[in-house]
């Protein structure tokens, strides 16, 4: 049974109902024994030698000296000042990794569904509620309260991907493994800004970007690549080199009506301009037209704008549709202008043998973006960008004394500082890694594949019941459809059923607009949901529309 949300205490205990804390470790019973070294015991007050008080030439002397160090205590298991690395860190870590889990899976049994029921206001006030409108207090209340309630309130609050009625947008659940390696790499916090902050971090991402070059059909050693956050900085540094190879006053960008948001919003971050990005017409099938392509870049070039690149997509947001790339290729080069492909969606696509095909002519983009917290099955963020050719990164290269000098390097000493647009840069490799070791290319198709099986079930049983209608058969794993209304207005409808299956916290169900209507979603990425699911979560869609249908008739 789905929990409702409690505005007052948001199903966290209120600050009576939990032991004062003054500010000192929490520790259990087994662990208030005194944990000190030898050498962090305090000396003696005065010195066996030197009985009584100090006389004047003595204090002079004492005052000289550097003050002693304070004394090192070893932190206990549930000490929220220990450290998570060193000799001791797994023994710091085990106990509050155990806390995590129990809460975690206590929040969810709590939560009963994919989503919390109740309000916006009632969750906004669980939040508010559970660091007592101050998450900063001047005392803590010890690692064991904080970490219990809150991982217990995020597990009751949050949007569950793994829960097969959560099917709003291309928001993965995550494997075990992926997380476990997770752990590990937070555990370490390497940074990849420089070689002596990640030793075997700075060498194992090329490894991961190598693996992701070979599977888009790159040469692996003469391509380039890095780990990004995700489509949008991968977009962004697409047409940053895009800038960079064809500078120009007047730039033009070139991508379908369907493609993501990031690709306006970047240029106008790039300082082209938003409005330096045409949208192209799409076909019949939501793909770009390469006919309205050709037309606009030669519209574009008689009134002096320079086409600088063509970004086109492989897997759109809403219908997974992927371009026909080599055909975009080809007038992209025909125009020298930069050809990005924005495959964050359909990337992993590459895994599956079935689906693989679709994907034909991506190897002849300059670059790619591709994202493997869709189809990849990682936590967030777990993003690549990649490029044909390693020397594309040049504009990016910069040298900085105290992270990769020059003579570091010439001994071996790599720097991957020139491939990223940010410094500070975690070890996002490690999981992606773990993964692809422990399932490989072909462990990974057989996941893609399911959810390709679940979106055509969808689409066929939508298409079989007389209150659905489907907008298009799916191309990868997105499924758009309405709810056909009898006595309201259709889109007032569909937006309120969607609404009312939150509310609810029974369903979580994506909306779109299609043709300036509003269209419902199925964003199946849930490899072990089954069709059983998939058919009660459409009978709850059909139960919801009906009530909104009649809500105003029968009021």
């Amino acid at each position: 049974m789905t929990a409702k949300w409690s505005a007052r205490t948001g199903g966290v205990p209120r600050t009576s109902d939990r032991p004062e804390h003054t500010g000192e470790p929490v520790r259990r019973p087994a662990d208030t024994a005194e944990q000190a070294t030898p050498e962090a015991r305090p000396a003696s007050p005065a010195s066996p030698a030197s009985p009584g008080k100090e006389t004047g030439a003595e204090a002079a002397a004492a005052a000289d000296q550097p003050a002693a160090p304070p004394a090192r205590r070893t932190p206990g298991p549930l000490d929220p000042a220990a450290l998570a690395g060193g000799v001791a860190g797994a023994t710091a870590l085990a106990p509050l990794l155990d806390l995590v889990l129990e809460s975690l899976a206590k929040g969810t049994v709590e939560r009963g569904g994919p989503a919390p029921a109740g309000s916006p206001a009632a969750i906004a006030a669980a939040a508010a509620t559970a660091v007592e409108h101050n998450p900063l207090p001047d005392k803590g209340i010890g690692a064991e309260p904080a970490l219990a309630e809150l991982s217990r309130l995020i597990a009751v609050g949050s949007a569950d991907p793994a829960d097969p009625r959560c099917v709003g947008h291309l928001h993965c659940p995550p494997l075990a493994i992926a997380v476990a390696a997770e752990v590990a790499a937070g555990a370490m916090n390497q940074s990849l800004d420089s070689w002596d902050q990640a030793p075997i971090a700075t060498e194992l991402e090329p490894w991961v970007v190598r693996a992701l070059a070979e599977l888009v059909g790159y040469q692996p050693d003469q391509a380039g690549g890095v780990l990004t956050s995700g489509g949008t900085e991968s977009n962004l540094m697409g047409l940053l080199l895009a800038r960079e190879f064809a500078p120009t006053q007047r730039p033009r960008v070139y991508c379908s009506a369907a493609a993501h948001f990031s690709v306006q919003r970047n240029a106008g971050i790039l300082g082209l301009g938003e409005d330096a990005v045409v949208a192209v017409p799409v076909t019949a099938d939501q793909q770009m037209d390469p006919a309205a392509l050709v037309a606009s870049l030669m519209a574009d070039r008689a009134s002096g704008h320079r086409p600088i690149a063509v970004v086109a997509t492989a897997g759109t947001t809403d219908f997974g549709v992927i371009d026909p790339l080599p055909v975009l290729a080809a007038i992209a080069t025909a125009h020298d202008a930069w050809f990005h492909v924005d495959a964050a969606y359909g990337g992993g696509a590459l895994f599956s043998d079935r689906l693989a095909p679709l994907l034909r002519g991506l190897d002849l983009a300059d670059s790619i973006a591709i994202d493997l917290h869709k189809f990849g099955w990682q936590p967030v963020a777990a993003g690549g960008f990649l490029t044909r050719r390693a020397s594309a990164f040049d504009p990016l290269t910069r040298r900085v004394a105290y992270l990769n000098p020059t003579d570091d390097e010439d001994l071996g000493y790599r720097s991957l500082l020139g491939y990223s647009l940010r410094t500070t840069r975690r070890l996002d490799a490690l999981k992606l890694a773990v993964t692809f070791r422990a399932l490989g290319r072909t462990g990974l198709g057989v996941l893609v594949d399911a959810c390709h099986d679940l979106a055509r079930h969808a689409a066929t049983a939508i298409d079989a019941h007389p209150r659905l209608v489907l907008a298009a058969r799916p191309v990868l794993s997105t499924v758009v459809f309405h709810f056909q209304a009898r006595h309201r207005d259709p889109d007032q409808v569909n937006a309120a059923l969607r609404r009312r299956l939150l509310a609810e916290g029974s369903a979580v169900v994506g909306r779109t607009e299609v043709d300036g209507r509003i269209r419902l979603k199925l964003t199946l990425l849930n490899p072990h949901a089954t069709t059983a699911d998939l058919d009660a979560l459409l009978a709850l869609v059909v139960e919801a529309g009906e009530a909104e249908d009649t809500a105003e008739a029968t009021g």
